[in-house]
């Protein structure tokens, strides 16, 4: 196993804790900002680095087509989206994987804080890097299936 394999593995095993231990005690029936600043405490509190409502500007050659808000990104290398909706749209991988190629990252997980909650890890490793134009920053500054890994979701509305 690689290095980096091997911190993926460790964050993505970190923030699906955080995700059962955020729904664990909130249940189901809070906004969708409940979950999300439940979440950030509890990543803090496991030693990572949370930028929330980060913004991507999304960039042809020089031309600004417009931004995008993610929910959050830990440690700089992990996009992570969350729906408190009673079903899941989807709608929500494509647009956790959209996050992916605008911000050049590889990983995300698109956590459901639903009536189960059900977690979904997406990579993306196909896309090109983004170009100097499209990068993140925090607004503070400081066949897929569920559980498993996709290269690229599935999603028939496309």
């Amino acid at each position: 196993m690689q290095r980096r394999d091997f911190f993926d593995e460790r964050l993505t095993y970190s923030v699906i804790g955080a995700f059962f231990e955020v729904y664990n005690t909130l249940g189901f029936g809070f906004l969708e900002h409940i979950y999300v600043q439940a979440l950030e405490y509890e990543l803090q509190a496991r030693g990572h680095r949370v930028g929330r409502e980060v913004g991507v500007v999304v960039h042809y050659k020089d031309l600004e087509l417009g931004g995008q808000r993610l929910d959050m990104i830990v440690d700089d290398v992990l996009v992570v989206e969350t729906k408190s909706t009673f079903q899941l749209s989807r709608i929500a991988t494509r647009q956790t994987y959209n996050y992916l190629r605008a911000t050049g990252l590889q990983t995300a997980m698109l956590l459901h804080f639903g009536p189960e909650p059900h977690f979904f890890r997406i990579e993306c490793h196909r896309h090109r890097r983004p170009s100097k134009h499209n990068q993140f920053t925090p607004r503070d500054q400081p066949s897929y299936r569920e559980g498993e890994e996709s290269s690229y979701p599935e999603d028939e509305s496309v």
